[in-house]
């Protein structure tokens, strides 16, 4: 019950600090307290949060400003770890089932293996608590590993985890080594506190960075312009800064 307890905090606190809830805690202060200018700061942050010149400029920050490595170059190591986070669960006529949201940390592990950087491709169990009906997501992507032709005796699938901090000790226990090397592939954005949790768990770790979001274009002046799809990379810019923020403070990183 208590690791429930946390798992939801972990998803709920961070809310506290995005950029909707600022919005509109400063919005309905200045409404109700009869003060326009800091409803209008609120309507400032807004529009500031939702353009692109500002949202790629802070989730280039929060990916550490990465670019995406040649596989090729990287190193063999004990395993390649793939972190959940790519599917959804979804109602369809037979049931619950899985459906992607973004592909890219899946293919670039199979990637990795295919260029014969390990023979272990470990997938973690991702499951959250409100998806019980569903399978872990590992169990998913070890399905279609196999169909694209990693053999089944090479694809590994840890317990339930259900936040990065459980998918390092998952993959801990799983592996059963001393201070292993791991190719750890995850979102650019997610990295840094993958990274970092991880080698807390005692892991070398070699990234291999995938699902970038943010295109190598020009600025123009469509980055000025209010973008809802901007607003979500804020979002999930300021909530990774937050979980890492955390991490660093709690477990007292440098």
């Amino acid at each position: 019950m208590e690791g429930f307890s946390i798992i939801y905090l972990h998803k709920i606190l961070p809310l506290l600090l995005s950029p909707i809830v600022i919005v509109c805690i400063l919005a309905g202060y200045g409404a109700i307290k009869r003060k326009p200018k800091v409803t209008l700061v609120g309507v400032a942050l807004l529009y500031l949060f939702s353009t692109s010149v500002v949202s790629d400029q802070l989730f280039r920050f929060t990916e550490n400003y990465a670019i995406k490595p040649n596989p090729k170059t990287l190193p063999k190591a004990d395993a390649i770890v793939v972190l959940s986070g790519m599917l959804t669960s979804i109602q369809a006529s037979d049931g619950i089932v899985r459906e992607w949201i973004d592909s890219d940390r899946f293919f670039g592990g199979v990637e990795l293996y295919k260029l014969g950087k390990s023979r272990r491709l470990v997938f973690t169990g991702g499951l959250l608590p409100w998806e019980k009906k569903s399978t872990p997501e590992g169990v998913t992507l070890k399905k279609y590993a196999i169909e694209m032709g990693v053999p089944e005796s090479d694809i590994f699938v840890t317990g339930i985890a259900q936040n990065t901090e459980q998918e390092a000790s998952a993959v801990k226990t799983l592996l059963m080594l001393d201070k292993p090397s791991i190719l750890l592939v995850t979102s650019a954005y997610h990295m840094p506190r993958a990274r970092l949790l991880f080698e807390r768990k005692g892991f070398v770790v070699h990234p291999y960075t995938v699902d970038f979001k943010v295109n190598a274009s020009d600025l123009t002046l469509m980055d000025l312009l209010p973008d809802p799809h901007a607003l979500f990379l804020t979002n999930i810019a300021i909530r990774e800064q937050v979980g890492l923020m955390y991490y660093r403070i709690t477990k007292g990183a440098k």
